[in-house]
């Protein structure tokens, strides 16, 4: 049947609105009580049309709390990446540290999960500040140390550090992060003052970084902070800026009297061995001629005593070989022409003496035989003979 079927009165599906207006505040709060009334346990005096609908608001009521407590439950889920940790806590006290993957825990309020990134590779800088693209700002109140010389030196140092005990460094330390940095601070200090300027300037660099972190690490141990030093780098070591083209000019000074040796010992590495390689020739050329004087000398003494023992069998015929032998040397280094000439002969003997002597002008003495027209030359030079040019005045003929 319709609603508003003829003869049924006024009905509206929406029950009696009262003039079509809104419905009254104070019954829709009055049934919403009624209704939680019911659900937490309140009074079942009412008429059957209240306990059916009080038992429809307690259903309905029954399943949003279950809604609401499965999501509540679900929320406790989390999921820890791979270079993470969580440390869950119990009402505010450390209860556990997961590692990576899917967890749960007992929802808020009860537990709660600080999740911290223990790979991250965290900076801290001393001495000065970066600003992104511009130039780092210098902090003077960290950058001044004191050395052992009772010098001041400008120094820049960044320092890298991971987290290595999660729980340790969320509860163990107030501010894990600002207690490196001033222990960073003070470990820098300590090693500069332990060194004289001139050795933190130069070469002592990498001395200063290697202390200045194992010095770090030992604080940081002993305070349980769990953090871990990477690395340590100095930026820059200056002198104060008051001194700075001071020490420039001594630096400078420093750098050429470094040259200036390495000048003289790279000229002394070159002269040197030369030196030495011309002494030892000399020596060896000293020794040479020393072994060929006594071999020589040698010689000559054995083969004076061999002639002289013929000298003792035969005297006269070893006299008469020396004396050969003396006057073949002496006449195979000269360039002498002996001729034999008869002196009744009339004919003129012409020697092309240019000749004899390959084209050098000696002086030669000539003994001329015109009765047998023979040259006696020396033992190494050879005579060409010539024609004998006759003058026509020798026949009598004019």
């Amino acid at each position: 049947m319709a609603w508003n079927e003829p003869g049924k009165g006024d009905k509206d599906p929406w029950g009696d609105r009262g003039n079509d207006g809104p419905p009254d505040l104070d019954d829709v709060l009055r049934n919403l009580q009624k209704k939680l009334g019911s659900f937490f346990g309140g009074s079942e005096s009412s008429s059957d049309n209240d306990d059916s609908s009080n038992g429809g608001g307690t259903l309905g009521f029954g399943l949003i709390f279950a809604i609401i407590f499965l999501v509540w439950l679900a929320s406790g889920i989390y999921i820890i990446e791979p270079a993470e940790k969580g440390v869950v806590l119990r009402f505010g006290a450390y209860t556990e540290t997961t590692e990576s993957g899917p967890h749960w825990h007992i929802p808020y309020p009860v537990e709660k999960v600080e999740i911290v990134d223990v790979q991250q590779i965290r900076n801290a800088e001393i001495g000065y500040r970066s600003t992104g693209a511009r130039a780092a700002s210098t902090i003077h109140s960290e950058s001044l140390m004191l050395t052992k010389d009772e010098n001041i030196v400008d120094l820049k140092i960044a320092v890298q550090y991971k987290i290595k005990d999660a729980s340790l460094y969320l509860f163990n330390v107030r501010n894990a992060d600002l207690t490196l940095r001033q222990m960073t601070e003070s470990a820098v200090r300590e090693t500069v003052g332990k060194s004289n300027m001139d050795f933190v300037l130069t070469e002592g660099r990498s001395a200063i970084v290697a202390d200045t972190e194992a010095l770090l690490q030992g604080m940081l141990d002993t305070l349980n902070t769990g953090l871990e030093v990477t690395s340590v780098n100095m930026q820059d070591v200056q002198p104060p800026e008051q001194v700075q083209s001071a020490f420039a000019d001594a630096v400078k000074a420093r750098e050429d009297e470094v040259r200036q040796k390495n000048e003289a010992e790279a000229y002394a590495n070159d002269v040197v061995p030369r030196a030495r390689g011309a002494s030892f020739r000399l020596v060896q050329e000293a020794e040479a001629y020393k072994a060929q004087v006594l071999a020589k000398a040698q010689g000559e003494t054995s083969r004076f005593l061999q002639v002289m023992a013929e000298y003792e069998k035969a005297p006269v015929i070893t006299k008469e070989r020396l004396y050969l032998d003396t006057m073949e040397s002496v006449y195979s280094n000269s360039q002498k022409v002996l001729v034999d000439v008869d002196n009744d002969s009339n004919t003129m003997l012409y020697l092309p003496l240019d000749r004899l002597g390959g084209s050098q002008r000696t002086t030669a003495s000539n003994r001329i035989d015109l009765s047998n027209m023979t040259a006696y030359p020396s033992t190494n030079t050879t005579i060409n003979s010539a024609p004998a040019v006759t003058d026509s005045r020798s026949r009598g003929g004019r």
